[in-house]
């Protein structure tokens, strides 16, 4: 594109400029232009070699400036914090005198736990007939045992035989289970059947999370 030959760095340009106005006054009649013509590029060059180091001085100056600024505050800050740990353990400092001073006051008061808003993902091992063995995690760390926060443990529903279930309405209640895995006896009449599970997360005060997918497996015969 017409223009992209000047380079747009600073220092790049100065090269360059450097390079076309000492090549054009050193070959002006093979290029087929006079002194004359090179009078506005050699007067701006003048403006532009006078104020790019000027500029150039004044940006190093203003990093070093910087550079020293951050390790005055690093210092300050190094200095302050031991002198803040020890305020915070010492008995003599009330929660007024730690938040005229702009430093942390503790919160003494537990913060509630909603209700869970995460949902459980469950597997089912089929392996042993008439027996399921539900694992269950939570989506969000679905590789781990443990649960979300203020969870008690998993509630979990099925619907045996049919179609999957299209509302929690249509399975029956199993178990609360607060470890996984949960394992889940069928008599023989079920077997060959399809088991269809939804999980919910409970909290600690008896809230109720959002439903799971539904997981359906063969119960073996």
């Amino acid at each position: 594109m017409a223009g992209n030959y000047i380079p747009a760095p600073d220092a790049a340009f100065d090269t360059w400029q450097a390079n076309f106005v000492t090549y054009a006054n050193a070959n002006l009649i093979g290029l087929g232009i006079v002194a004359g013509d090179m009078t506005p590029v050699v007067t701006a060059q003048t403006v532009w070699t006078t104020r790019y180091p000027a500029h150039a001085s004044a940006q190093n100056a203003a990093e070093a400036a910087r550079q020293l600024k951050d390790d005055a505050r690093a210092a300050f800050e190094a200095a302050i914090r031991p002198l803040v740990r020890r305020l915070q353990a010492s008995t003599a400092v009330d929660d007024g005198e730690r938040a005229a001073l702009g430093i942390t006051v503790p919160d003494t008061t537990p913060t509630p736990v909603g209700p869970p808003t995460t949902r459980p993902v469950a597997t089912v091992d089929t392996r042993q007939r008439l027996r399921h063995v539900i694992g269950f995690a939570d989506e969000g760390t679905p590789s781990q045992k443990s649960k979300p926060a203020g969870v008690i443990g998993a509630e979990i529903w099925v619907k045996i035989g049919g179609a999957a279930p299209v509302d929690p309405g249509e399975c029956t209640f199993v178990a609360l289970d607060t470890r996984t895995p949960h394992t889940l006896e069928f008599a023989g009449a079920d077997g060959g059947k399809t088991a269809h599970y939804m999980l919910r997360w409970v909290s600690t005060r008896g809230e109720k999370g959002p439903w799971s997918e539904t997981v359906s497996a063969t119960i073996g015969a």
